[in-house]
């Protein structure tokens, strides 16, 4: 799996996992849970991965979305 975006950022995580999900491409948020019972120290972010070789097709659609910024590289 390919780790794409790390935040806290609810609605970030919302919008991207959306996209995603809508070009049918497999999307999973890890830590979603634990990061909320953590707080908002950002010791543990919640994390939009997908497999490996869906990860270019997935950068291209968040970068087209105006949500590059976001790509850890």
């Amino acid at each position: 799996m390919a780790e794409l975006i790390r935040t806290n950022d609810v609605a970030l995580i919302a919008v991207v996992e959306g996209l995603l999900q809508e070009a049918e491409i497999p999307v999973h948020v890890a830590d979603r849970h634990a990061s909320v019972i953590e707080g908002s120290v950002n010791f543990l972010q919640m994390r939009i991965l997908v497999p490996d070789e869906r990860a270019d097709e997935a950068r291209e659609l968040i970068t087209d979305a105006e949500l590059g910024q976001w790509l850890r590289t």
